[in-house]
């Protein structure tokens, strides 16, 4: 069997309510308030745009999702280019995601004393999305972690990277990291190669992505993955239970990959005729302080997949599973822990090259 997902499946969910992405993405907004400081000085220091701004100066958040963590960075990253360039010019915001993302929240929640001007950009971020040479700044948080499909291997019954009975990779399953890892390669050198051909010379670019460490303690810690393959043994005992076959579990498998610093740097190194690599900072996320109880835990989960979910399942399984996987948190002393978990956060500040 194959499986191909497509990208307006991975939008969060949309709206203010109680499992929407608006009021459970505290998670992600941790990273911000270190990155806040190195932004501004790569900006200050490193930006090279002010023969290029005579027509204004254009930034973009790619994956900016309903808009609550994207604008904070869009006002950081505003205030510090007109910071640096000590004149008068007109700011444009792209907002990026997915076609079937909630835009309709963003607009209707932009600050009031904004400094500049805001629009719609929707579409997969692996391709190009603007002009040739118009864009000064790219952003992105917390988003090339998706992958833009599940590698097809793993959802195939006759290939050795079958992924049977989870649905996402594991350590003990070699042939399905490895086609992962290709995937989120691929995925990655087409997002650099499209804004190449977007950005101006002497312009930059801010990746901040959810990561791993190369080396952490199983028995002791726990990352990301941990809670998404927790929710994977909570479909699986569904399954026992009669509420849904394990053959549609089979069938499913989350599109993301939580990459290393090591193989991150690697894949920005191959990008060297277009940008120059400035900066590369492991952050610790301090988002995971605002998720200690595990409702907190299982309603962040929810918001980010429960479109995907339901795409595949159906809606009736959604309160059921989030449930489970909620009793199996306070069950863990392990990943009940918010001190337990390693996952980090990379910032990557990269400045594209001059033709």
């Amino acid at each position: 069997m194959h499986l191909n997902y497509q990208l307006p499946l991975f939008a969060m969910n949309a709206g203010s309510g109680p499992y929407s992405y608006v009021q459970n993405s505290s998670y992600q907004r941790g990273a911000l308030d270190v990155a806040k400081s190195i932004i501004e000085e790569e900006i200050l220091t490193k930006l090279n745009i002010k023969h290029l701004v005579k027509n204004g100066v254009f930034i973009a958040d790619f994956g900016c999702s309903t808009g609550l963590n994207s604008f904070p960075a869009m006002e950081i990253i505003t205030q510090a280019i007109h910071h640096k360039l000590h004149e008068t010019a007109e700011y444009y915001v792209f907002f990026n995601d997915v076609a079937s993302n909630d835009f309709n929240t963003i607009f209707t929640s932009l600050p009031p004393h904004r400094s500049y001007h805001a629009l719609a950009v929707p579409g997969d971020f692996h391709g190009r999305l603007l002009p040739d040479s118009s864009l000064h700044f790219a952003y992105s948080s917390w988003s090339l972690h998706w992958l833009r499909q599940v590698p097809e291997v793993v959802a195939d019954s006759t290939s050795p990277a079958w992924n049977k009975g989870a649905i996402l990779y594991t350590e003990n399953r070699k042939e399905v990291c490895d086609a992962y890892f290709d995937q989120f390669c691929n995925d990655m050198n087409a997002f650099l190669e499209s804004r190449a051909v977007e950005m101006v010379g002497g312009g930059l670019m801010a990746l901040l992505l959810p990561a791993v460490p190369q080396v952490w303690n199983p028995q002791t810690d726990y990352t990301i993955p941990c809670n998404l393959n927790l929710l994977g043994s909570c479909l699986m005992e569904m399954a026992k239970k009669g509420r849904l076959s394990e053959a549609k579990i089979d069938s499913f498998n989350i599109p993301q990959y939580f990459t290393t610093p090591q193989q991150l740097k690697a894949i920005l190194e191959r990008s060297h005729m277009s940008f120059s690599i400035e900066r590369i900072e492991i952050i610790e996320n301090h988002g995971k302080y605002s998720v200690q109880s595990a409702d907190d835990r299982a309603r962040f989960y929810r918001a980010v997949f429960e479109r995907l979910l339901t795409h595949h399942f159906g809606s009736e399984i959604i309160n059921e599973l989030f449930d489970l996987f909620k009793t199996k948190l306070e069950a863990s002393p392990l990943l009940f822990n918010t001190h337990n978990d390693k996952s980090i956060v990379i910032l990557a500040m990269l400045k594209r090259k001059t033709d």
